[in-house]
């Protein structure tokens, strides 16, 4: 559905690309989450999002959703592997944030075609 598509590739370039970000010192957010935690939240609420927006969806349809969430999470604490456990800046937070949205993008895309 996106992962084994060029935007998911970008994607993951992005991230690495960024990962600099990541060993950085900056401002960490109050409520004192890590980044493994703040990456799956922003990531969850946008699949919601996604569900949501798209009534259309067939169970099969959503199912695949989540399976294809799972390898993109599985993705992408493989290479974070090393700060999960770190609380999260704000800095990383706006990233973790704007990646999240992208990953919906991608579903948004998928989905129009699926429905064509």
């Amino acid at each position: 559905m996106v992962t084994d598509q060029p935007g998911y590739e970008h994607l993951i370039q992005f991230l690495t690309e960024h990962l600099a970000l990541f060993t950085e010192e900056g401002t960490v957010l109050a409520n004192g989450k890590t980044i493994g935690v703040v990456l799956e939240e922003r990531i969850a609420e946008q699949i919601i999002t996604l569900c949501t927006q798209h009534t259309e969806l067939e169970i099969n349809h959503r199912s695949m959703i989540i399976r294809e969430v799972d390898g993109i999470m599985y993705d992408f604490q493989e290479v974070l592997s090393s700060v999960l456990e770190k609380k999260a800046t704000r800095e990383q937070a706006e990233l973790i944030n704007e990646i999240a949205l992208l990953i919906k993008n991608l579903f948004d895309s998928a989905i129009a075609r699926l429905m064509d």
